[in-house]
């Protein structure tokens, strides 16, 4: 049995957070994140590594007209209802080449198109799974209508789910089974994870991308969940490269390589995970260090057998 590394993609453009990102001040980083994609899909392809783009489904649409006919009609209640990105379809364009900010079709059809990669759900409406106010009826009808416009774009079945700014809820596994759903993406079993330490989660978090203050993050295929949906931990965040980080960036990459090191020897699996975002700003730096850790990867798929997967591939 030797270890998987799997890499697992948020792609989200502005509807990642159309609440508080100011696409006035951000056009450019959403269509450098554009750019940026084929790269990452090249790099993929020439070193053989699979991943899973998890897409918000609001990005499948062709046209505004065929993404509201997709609209379920139980929409979410948050309490919150900036959170409802069916409030800003005002601010929505007919489509790609009008808005390429909120349409991803010619995007998708690259990424399925490049050998190893798959097609997975961030939900439809980037859906907040434990927000207040909405509930497992609407999620369900939200999921219902990802596999739908799926299916009439691409006549691909959505098999894995990661829940949107890693919203995990346990509750809500028996109703994305339901609609096709095999394979979730869930957090890690550690310490800052498992409990909210409001302002100060996030700071964990960033430390321990420089220095371990957690248990490990591989993880043994023996000892995923599997009632009917298989839950697969995420490992780390490949937190972007930042100009006023750059003393540190190495440090980060030495970090994630030691942990993929750790997974390869003991045969078991590390799962990367970013937004096609991060790489919106720095985007050369990016690759760069996209490329030594798949680098990396190939030094130990020769010694160790450490084999590169997507999230479907444990189904």
């Amino acid at each position: 049995m030797s270890g998987k590394f799997i890499i697992s993609l948020d792609f989200e453009l502005h509807w990642g957070g159309a609440e508080k990102w100011d696409l006035q001040k951000m056009s450019q980083y959403f269509l450098d994140t554009r750019e940026s994609i084929p790269e990452v899909l090249k790099v993929f392809e020439e070193n053989n590594i699979r991943a899973t783009w998890a897409t918000v489904g609001f990005l499948f649409a062709k046209d505004k007209e065929q993404l509201l006919s997709f609209c379920p009609k139980n929409k979410p209640t948050y309490s919150k209802q900036d959170l409802s990105y069916y409030n800003y379809f005002n601010q929505v364009g007919e489509n790609e080449d009008e808005d390429p900010f909120h349409y991803g079709y010619s995007l998708i059809k690259k990424i399925i198109a490049t050998k190893g990669q798959e097609l997975a759900t961030h939900t439809f409406a980037h859906y907040y799974c434990n927000e207040q106010g909405q509930n497992l009826e609407q999620f369900e009808e939200d999921l219902k209508a990802a596999q739908g416009i799926a299916n009439e774009n691409f006549n691909i079945k959505l098999k894995s789910l990661v829940f949107p700014r890693n919203q995990y809820n346990n509750s809500y596994l028996e109703a994305a089974k339901r609609q096709g759903i095999e394979v979730v993406r869930s957090n890690p079993n550690i310490w800052f994870w498992n409990k909210n330490y409001g302002k100060l989660t996030p700071l964990f978090r960033a430390i321990d991308t420089l220095f371990s203050i957690s248990s490990t993050l591989a993880f043994d295929s023996s000892q995923l969940k599997k009632d009917g949906i298989i839950e697969l931990p995420a490992s780390r965040f490949f937190r972007p490269y930042k100009n006023k980080e750059r003393l540190v960036q190495q440090i980060k990459l030495n970090r994630i390589k030691n942990e993929m090191t750790n997974a390869a020897r003991n045969s078991k699996n590390y799962h990367l995970w970013w937004h096609p975002h991060n790489f919106g700003e720095n985007i050369f730096e990016n690759m760069e260090q996209l490329r030594e850790i798949i680098n990396h990867f190939k030094l130990l798929k020769d010694k160790y057998n450490f084999q590169s997967c997507s999230m479907k591939d444990f189904i």
